[in-house]
């Protein structure tokens, strides 16, 4: 379906890339000039260069390729599955692994591990992600709900909507967090300077996360759990760097010197809501991976000697 983008006064003399990329946050600046530069991007009907300053009153028209139809196998990925009945499963998804897959990254997701265990999965959100009712980032441990049926699905994302679900994390930051617990309430959206990352912005979504510590390593990390009230993309790792109190190897927010322990130190380890068809509450809990809890053992056993 075509989009169109009248350029106001206030755009002119803007690279047409940048200001697209503010208008649909769904774009990122690489797929704009994808688009530019195979015909699917016309500013008053004419092929333009990426480098191309706009004008006011410009037209631009872009009509996205159909996405190609992705064959997704199932996969033997031998899953740990922590609950399971006709209607929900909870599945506690291990560090590294991407949720669901997408062009040019079709195999070795959650989404193919439950195919090969799982006989029925929700059909809401298409081949593409099928069961999947919310996220967590690649590098992030911990639980997932995954909805059976079309009426669980419903349930659930009625649930996240309502802000009733219990989604509790473990998290190691850099720094010494001086209080004892607090809440970050700030909006999130598309960093204004890199399309790649997000960050508090003024037109951001509402986003809330609660955070209690529950350890110290001197001045250098504090260990914290965060109580997520919304679920914005990446929330956590973007709240808590807006505090000063980046996570612990995370490449995109964290400190240039940071822990080489192949991505943030982020675990999903509760999880709450309540069942779709029977109404009762349920809530679940993962322990640490084993290389996290290696990780504070290291750190207690490192600072308990200074």
């Amino acid at each position: 379906m075509s989009e169109t983008f009248l350029i106001t006064a206030e755009q002119k003399g803007q690279r047409l890339d940048k200001v697209l990329g503010a208008l649909q946050e769904e774009w990122s600046r690489g797929q704009i000039q994808t688009f530019i530069d195979e015909g699917h991007l016309l500013v008053n009907g004419e092929k333009v260069k990426k480098t191309y300053k706009l004008k006011e009153n410009d037209e631009i028209v872009v009509n996205p390729p159909e996405p190609e139809p992705l064959e997704i196998l199932a996969e033997d990925l031998n899953l740990e599955i922590v609950y399971e009945d006709a209607d929900v499963l909870v599945v506690n998804k291990p560090k590294g692994m991407v949720v669901h897959p997408a062009p040019g990254h079709t195999t070795g997701t959650l989404v193919n591990g439950l195919m090969h265990q799982v006989t029925d999965l929700s059909g809401i959100n298409g081949v593409m992600r099928p069961g999947i009712v919310h996220r967590i980032d690649k590098d992030t441990s911990g639980l997932l709900m995954v909805a059976k049926n079309d009426l669980a699905h419903e349930s659930l994302v009625q649930q996240l909507v309502d802000k009733s679900v219990t989604r509790r994390y473990i998290a190691l930051v850099h720094g010494h967090i001086p209080h004892d617990k607090g809440t970050i309430d700030a909006p999130i959206g598309r960093d204004k300077k890199d399309r790649q990352k997000m960050g508090v912005v003024d037109e951001g979504k509402h986003a809330v996360t609660h955070f209690q510590v529950i350890g110290r390593f001197g001045v250098d990390y504090t260990l914290v759990q965060c109580r997520l009230e919304t679920g914005r993309t990446h929330q956590i790792r973007v709240h808590m760097n807006y505090i000063g109190y980046p996570l612990v190897g995370d490449p995109k927010y964290g400190p240039k010197k940071t822990m080489d322990i192949g991505g943030q130190a982020l675990h999903a380890g509760v999880l709450g809501f309540v069942h779709p068809r029977t109404n009762e509450y349920l809530e679940f809990e993962a322990p640490m991976p084993q290389e996290f809890d290696a990780l504070l053992n290291e750190l207690k056993s490192s600072y308990d000697k200074k």
